[in-house]
């Protein structure tokens, strides 16, 4: 199961991660929406108070959100909220929290052009590289696109656009772009949980997907890279319809 924006998280879940997990929550979307601006000092006593929590367990909170670079703690000062540009931007649950505030707009913009730039890229390494036990791992999940890509079956057709994403970033035999499987991994999620998709997936994307297995399978890179890369500009005419 794919973790969902903080919006739809499932209590039941939240209280299994501890009570600072139901403090990030909270906190964590409040300052990735600018409820408090860069410069605000948050006051530990104040704000387990406000969660009714202990100090430990706010302390435990406000260690993660520093590891994530949204917050800063300074003696005799407080936990301070860093610039914009010194947040990890390319943490999943960052992007979550910024997916589900009034930016997603441009979050889910931004996001899709930083895809536009490797995706087609790791396609077409992954046709020089994948195994064949990738190729058939992709062409599974791409069969399993087209198997869901009607009658309004967006979280099992999320399932199979997830997988297959991953699939061609590890395949890519890079790294670098492996490690982006959970950046994508959110945008396509957040996209979904966020009904910023149409009912049914677009039919030209889907069999671009297909498209793109075979590519890869027939190790024709060229091929790859430039499917993959109509993929991406399709995402991006679909952010001008549904989130302009």
């Amino acid at each position: 199961m794919f973790p969902r924006p903080s919006s739809y998280a499932d209590p039941m879940s939240t209280r299994g991660r501890g009570l600072h997990g139901h403090v990030l929550d909270t906190l964590g979307p409040a300052i990735t929406a600018g409820e408090y601006p860069p410069g605000s000092v948050l006051r530990t006593d104040e704000l387990a108070q406000r969660f009714e929590v202990s100090r430990s367990v706010m302390r435990e909170a406000v260690r993660v959100l520093e590891s994530m670079h949204l917050v800063e703690s300074r003696r005799r000062v407080g936990v301070t909220v860093r610039p914009t540009a010194e947040w990890n931007v390319y943490d999943p649950q960052v992007i979550r929290w910024r997916l589900a505030g009034a930016d997603r707009p441009r979050q889910l913009r931004s996001l899709t052009v930083l895809r536009s730039a490797v995706e087609p890229v790791a396609a077409g390494l992954a046709a020089r590289h994948a195994t064949a036990e990738q190729c058939a791992e992709l062409t599974e999940c791409a069969l399993g696109m087209v198997a869901t890509s009607r009658g309004q079956q967006l979280e099992g057709y999320l399932v199979h656009d997830v997988a297959f994403h991953r699939i061609v970033l590890n395949a890519s035999g890079n790294e670098m772009f492996a490690r982006l499987g959970d950046v994508v991994a959110e945008v396509l999620t957040g996209r979904t949980h966020h009904q910023v998709m149409f009912e049914d997936p677009d039919p030209a994307a889907v069999t671009l997907h297909v498209q793109v297995a075979e590519a890869v399978r027939a190790g024709d890179a060229d091929r790859a890279e430039s499917l993959t890369r109509e993929i991406a500009v399709g995402a991006l005419r679909e952010l001008d319809v549904l989130a302009p």
